[in-house]
Formats: structure tokens, C-alpha cells, sequence
């Protein structure tokens, strides 16, 4: 079995594999004296042959080759959205598609819970007064305990920041696409057709959701207009779900007192773009998750293994975890969980 891995694997990694896979022909196709953080792009030219000839690939692959890769079995990705692997036809329909949803929730969870602590504390303004070394008292701020936090999305990083929002006293609305199951640490839960009543109710309005043709554009003008007044927007999911104009206009109106966004539409976002001027605002570049924490790297690694291994012992009818139902982009198997 030909195994192409596309994401950058360290030393460690490298004799995970080759222990667990052993027999197993694995072609890395990026630099190992490189380190796991740094990003590399594809050699067409030197791993091409090898990514065609792949039975299992790991990472995300040029789209316009997956017709060329008549062997492909599965394909591993190395993050938690689906884009536009999930899209019809762009991967073959006896094809498993994985993602590594799992992964990402403690990282993502983290910096989302940073950024509302961050905002309803006036962190970023006094950050602001060190610049101009301005010794001034920003004035009132806010408890979590007293707030009601609508988590849009409850997979595993929806899931995650509702969970450490309820541990400080927060009162947490879920709302997602389809089920009724219920967290314990969730209060209320609600489909997707009841997002405007709870945005209304909202103090925080969290969003985690993955690129769809439902999500995208989900946050328009007029729906952020039905927004508590005076609350907050947090998004970690993708960026072309919010209006990103509409987003700086009610911030400046203070319509919405403050906003997180860790993606945008476009992205990157332009520099003259009036959203980087928009004081209540955290604008950090698609960084929530990527590798930054160590064990998001290790458990991806974990998860590419786990599945690898499936296919390798038990071929196209294995047990596979995070498995993605194309026709919705969202996770049909179990997620990652250690």
C-alpha cells in the first residue's frame, strides 16, 4: 500500500508511522529538517508521481489532481473544516474523506475564550494606553457569569467554549443544524431556523461553523442588525459567513460593542479595510488553530494514524473516525477524542 503524506511530519512522527504501517511504502513529501510550524508548498515535479500513485493520502492535496489518483482510498486531512473537498465532484464517490475534527478544539476553544475575556475586560484598550503611554481608566467591564453566550455550531470547537463559558457561570445557548442531543453543560438548544431569536437574547454570539452553502452568508447585514444590542461577535469558523462590511459598520455605530475575528471575507483582510480600525475589535490572521499548540499537531498526526491504519488492516470497509458526509460537509462517524 502507497501512502503520500502532505502535512509536515517531524522525526517523531515519521517512526510513529513507519512502526505502526510496516510493509507499507509512505512517501512524506515535505522537508523534515524544516520544522512542523513551517510551511511548505507542494513540488508537483518531485512527489506528483507519488501523490498519483497514492492509496491513502494525508493532508491536503491539489484538487485538479484527484481524478490522476485512480488508486486513492482515502483521503486524510489534516484539518478540521472540509472546503472544497466536500464539494460534488471534487473527490471521487468511492473515495473515504476524512477530517480531523477532534483536533482542534482545545487550541480553538482557548483563543475564542481569551478574545471574549479580553473584550468584555477592556484588555485591548489598555493595551491601546500602553502605546500611547496613557496611564487612563477605560472604565466598567463585564463578568462571563452574568452573560448569555450563543454557541452557532456544536462540533467539537462549538462544543469545547461552551463548555469552559458554562465552568465560569455562563448561561449557553447551542443552536446547530440537525439532532437534539444535548451537553449537559448546554442550557438551551435550538436548530439552526431559530438563530434570530437567539441572537437577540445574546450577550456573546460564537461562531464555529464549517464553509457550506447554508453558512455562507449567514451573518448579513440584516441579520447582524437582530443582534442583542450591544453584544459581541466571535468568529473562528470561516470568514464569507459574515458580512465583514456590515460587521465594521456595527461596530462603529455601536450597535455591537466588540468583535473577534480569527477569519475573514476576503482574506487576508485588505489593509485599508475599515474593520482594522474599528477600536473594539481583535483581528488576529487565521491562527487559532493551524499547529501553534503542540498537542493540535500531535493528535492530527493520531488521528491520520488511526485512520491509516483502518484502511491498511481492513481496506475500503474499515471503521473510520471524522469521517465527512459530502453532501453536507459535516462529520457523519464519530469525532477524534483521546
Amino acid at each position: 500500500m502507497n501512502i503520500t503524506v502532505l502535512m509536515p511530519f517531524d522525526e517523531q512522527s515519521r517512526v510513529k508511522f513507519s512502526n505502526a504501517l510496516r510493509g507499507a511504502d509512505i512517501t512524506y513529501a515535505y522537508d523534515h529538517t524544516l520544522s512542523y510550524m513551517q510551511k511548505q508548498s507542494f513540488d508537483r515535479d518531485k512527489y506528483g508521481g507519488a501523490l498519483c500513485g497514492a492509496d491513502i493520502v494525508i493532508g491536503q492535496p491539489p484538487p485538479d489532481m484527484l481524478p490522476d489518483m485512480r488508486r486513492l482510498m482515502l483521503l486524510q486531512l489534516s484539518m478540521a473544516g472540509t472546503e472544497p473537498y466536500s464539494r460534488p465532484g471534487v473527490v471521487p464517490p468511492n473515495v473515504r474523506l476524512c477530517s480531523a475534527s477532534g483536533a482542534y478544539g482545545a487550541a480553538i476553544s482557548e483563543h475564542m475564550l481569551a478574545c471574549a475575556l479580553m473584550l468584555i475586560k477592556k484588555l485591548h484598550l489598555y493595551r491601546d494606553n500602553m502605546a500611547r503611554g496613557a496611564w487612563l481608566d477605560r472604565g466598567d467591564v463585564l463578568s462571563l457569569s452574568d452573560m448569555t453566550i450563543a454557541c452557532i455550531g456544536l462540533g467539537d470547537i462549538g462544543c469545547h467554549f461552551a463548555w469552559l463559558c458554562s465552568l465560569m457561570g455562563a448561561h449557553i445557548i447551542g443552536v446547530r443544524r440537525a439532532g437534539l442531543d444535548m451537553p449537559d453543560y448546554v442550557d438551551e438548544l435550538y436548530h439552526a431556523d431559530s438563530i434570530d431569536a437567539v441572537i437577540s437574547r445574546a450577550d456573546i454570539t460564537a461562531l464555529s461553523m464549517p464553509d457550506t452553502p447554508q453558512t455562507a452568508g449567514m451573518f448579513s447585514a440584516q441579520r447582524i442588525s437582530r443582534m442583542k444590542c450591544g453584544s459581541i461577535l466571535i468568529n473562528v469558523g470561516r470568514g464569507n459567513a459574515v458580512d465583514t462590511d456590515a460587521l465594521a459598520a456595527a461596530l462603529s455605530s455601536g450597535q455591537l460593542s466588540g468583535a473577534a475575528i480569527d477569519v475573514s471575507n476576503p482574506e487576508p483582510l485588505p489593509s485599508c479595510h475599515p474593520l482594522w480600525r474599528c477600536e473594539n475589535t481583535i483581528i488576529t490572521p487565521h491562527i487559532s488553530g493551524f499547529y501553534h499548540l503542540r498537542k493540535t499537531y500531535d493528535d492530527i498526526v493520531d488521528i491520520a494514524l488511526k485512520n491509516a491504519l483502518a484502511v491498511y488492516e481492513n481496506g475500503g470497509g474499515a471503521q473510520l473516525i471524522s469521517e465527512v458526509d459530502r453532501a453536507t460537509g459535516y462529520r457523519v462517524t464519530q469525532r477524534y477524542s483521546k
